[in-house]
């Protein structure tokens, strides 16, 4: 191992253990906040340009520490402004970060896994496979990346990214601690100050993390639902055999009731033609959410290839949003960005050195598929 192998990415450090850190070189905590302000902030990762640390701690920073970050290796802007940056991890797999801009806002879809360790059957992401977890400076890093590319460095610059949702690849509380951790840096007030309110964490439904989460933090909580009964929902996201709806239900509602104000759950519905978009799951759906507060977000399958569903039309699409209408529930229709540079939702796919070899089946089973109906 190398020494620079062994220095500390300050960049992955919780707004807490950069104050331990520095405690334990023996310096006072407020170092801790100097140091978040250069780097997160400023967007300074060479300790020389850090004016108001002395010479002698920027030397022994310089020893014992880096600032390193995910690196880009392709980036595109689709023509309705939302941009995609792909990033290479270490062991050469790769990730992707959605930057979606509407009016004043900026919401920034951050990825939590190389891949995705669950399989939701309307997902691309899931199909690539699982390689491994990403660590807090390349949670957070793609925060860092972001900010870099459009903002100009400087505490007082313009801030473009307003919101951050938990979004991208990878199911977020399947990454607990690394996850919790990168969202502190991003609401902490020398860090990016976003609030509770505009970090988003989105769950597929791992429902002992989501009590845990409750715990330890406070950020608003969307759930991917995607089927109002357990039937139906088992197909489409198989972590539903483990934690039925109404523990996941029970889970989200203790969550939202722990919160310090009224927020409201939002809940994730893909439509897929035909399969979860008839009337009789709207209905369905009315009654399974009467007693929850929340807001529904329905969202029009984004094709890919070999996926077996069909985006369903407007009309469907329409009809379905009208009913939980008049059931008083609010509800939004998400509109699809990026979809021409694959950056629209459920389409990001990195490039995944699959563990699970989860791809391979998938892949093998659709050329079955192919070959029998060409037959």
């Amino acid at each position: 191992m190398t020494n620079e192998q062994k220095k500390v990415n300050l960049l992955g450090l919780s707004p807490q253990k950069m104050k331990d850190f520095f405690v334990e070189m023996g310096e006072k905590p407020f170092r801790a906040q100097q140091l978040l302000k250069w780097i997160h902030q400023v967007g300074l990762e060479n300790f020389d340009d850090m004016s108001n640390v002395s010479k002698v701690m920027r030397d022994k920073l310089k020893e014992m520490a880096c600032v390193e970050y995910p690196e880009v290796i392709y980036h595109d802007i689709s023509k309705d402004g939302t941009q995609k940056w792909v990033m290479k991890m270490p062991g050469g797999s790769s990730i992707e970060t959605v930057y979606i801009p509407e009016g004043d806002r900026g919401t920034l879809c951050v990825s939590s896994q190389i891949g995705c360790s669950l399989d939701c059957s309307f997902c691309s992401t899931g199909k690539q496979g699982f390689n491994r977890d990403l660590s807090v400076a390349e949670i957070i890093g793609q925060v860092y990346v972001a900010a870099k590319s459009f903002d100009k460095p400087g505490e007082k610059r313009e801030r473009k990214i307003t919101n951050v949702v938990m979004m991208g690849m990878g199911e977020p509380l399947m990454n607990f601690d690394n996850v919790v951790d990168a969202m502190a840096l991003m609401m902490d007030d020398f860090c990016y100050g976003l609030s509770k309110r505009r970090v988003t964490l989105s769950t597929s439904g791992v429902v002992p993390r989501l009590y845990d989460l409750a715990e330890v933090s406070d950020v608003s909580l969307a759930v991917s639902l995607h089927a109002p009964n357990d039937e139906l929902r088992n197909v489409l996201v198989p972590i539903n055999k483990k934690y039925p709806i109404k523990e996941l239900m029970k889970a989200c509602n203790h969550y939202m009731s722990s919160l310090p104000d009224r927020r409201k759950l939002t809940i994730e519905y893909t439509m897929m033609n035909k399969v979860n978009d008839e009337m009789e799951h709207a209905q369905q759906l009315a009654v399974l959410l009467k007693d929850t507060p929340c807001k529904i977000n329905l969202i029009p399958f984004n094709p890919f290839p070999n996926s077996g569903y069909e985006r369903p039309s407007n009309n469907r699409v329409y009809k379905f949003r009208d009913y939980l209408h008049s059931q008083g529930f609010i509800v939004t229709i998400r509109t699809t960005r990026g979809d021409d540079i694959d950056a629209a939702c459920g389409q990001l796919v990195g490039q995944v050195e699959d563990r699970t070899r989860r791809s391979e089946r998938y892949i093998k089973l659709h050329d079955v598929n192919d070959n029998s109906q060409s037959v």
